[in-house]
């Protein structure tokens, strides 16, 4: 039965990517955000969005909370029906602030972080659409391999770009993209249950730290990139200045890093994707210290 979902939800996808492909750019961006945000808040997945925003945002009235939660889904609609223009959006559509930067960089490894805003997708096209630049892009990769295969063959401009899938195979691509003097951009925004427990916006979360542990061993630069969605289609990538990461507790890197990352969602939280399930729950916050505990006994 699996199987079959996953055929029906490709066969899906597949139909709404060919029928964006068919639209001018603008056209079908708009049409993603409009069903997005038609169909969106009344699916279950808007109650996890919810309790994220009244956790980390309380000040909100219920108002703004719906508004939020509606630009969320006009903004997640609208990437999956720019996934056909990404070649288009990237070349054409996004402005990079600080471009000058990757002259620097070629031939030299670096590690760029980043979150799920505006269109995240389009971040590394535009660089090697641009710039020349060309990194190699960790991502979730779907359930669905099907859904996965068309989504991937979009992201990499059908191979011109490489994609890591997050597995045990996955790290030792990353370690020899690396090795190889290669870029290598990471989204930090998802919960990582191995990772370290750090607060982000007032709330527990785990997190993989290995973006610092990476720029640490490899003395590369850690950069970050801001993608905010301008108006439809457009964008607009900001790079960031280098965190310093020399001589830091790994600890101390990732607060920062989750520093800037508050500052973009709270200048534009409809942009930013509150649908994961990104810090701990109460039951889970208790484990992990009462796991604490028993490590200091042990000791």
């Amino acid at each position: 039965m699996k199987h079959i979902r996953y055929i029906l939800e490709a066969l899906l996808l597949g139909f709404l990517l060919i029928l964006s492909k068919c639209l001018p750019v603008s056209l079908a961006s708009n049409m993603g955000g409009w069903i997005a945000r038609t169909i969106g808040p009344r699916l279950a997945a808007s109650r996890k969005a919810l309790r994220n925003l009244k956790m980390t945002m309380p000040h909100l009235t219920p108002s703004e909370q719906s508004k939020i939660i509606s630009g969320m889904w006009d903004n997640l609609g609208r990437v999956m029906l720019e996934y056909p223009h990404l070649k288009n959006i990237a070349a054409k559509r996004t402005e990079i602030i600080g471009a000058e930067i990757f002259d620097t960089l070629k031939n030299k490894p670096a590690i760029f972080i980043s979150a799920h805003t505006g269109n995240w997708e389009c971040c590394p096209p535009a660089i090697y659409l641009q710039t020349g630049y060309q990194s190699a892009s960790i991502y979730r990769a779907p359930n669905n391999p099907y859904s996965d295969w068309l989504l991937k063959r979009a992201r990499s401009l059908k191979g011109k770009l490489s994609t890591i899938p997050k597995s045990k195979s996955g790290t030792r691509n990353i370690v020899t993209a690396l090795k190889n003097n290669q870029g290598l951009g990471i989204l930090i925004d998802q919960k990582y249950n191995p990772g370290i427990k750090m607060d982000l916006m007032g709330a527990p979360a785990m997190t993989s730290p290995i973006f610092a542990q990476l720029a640490q061993k490899f003395d590369c630069p850690l950069i970050p990139l801001q993608i905010e969605r301008l108006k439809g289609a457009k964008f607009r990538i900001t790079v960031h200045p280098p965190i310093k990461t020399k001589d830091r507790a790994v600890e101390d890197i990732v607060a920062q890093s989750h520093d800037i990352l508050e500052k973009w969602i709270k200048d534009k939280p409809a942009q930013w994707l509150w649908l994961h399930r990104r810090w701990m729950s109460n039951e889970e916050i208790k484990k992990h210290e009462q796991k604490e505990q028993d490590l200091k006994n042990k000791d």
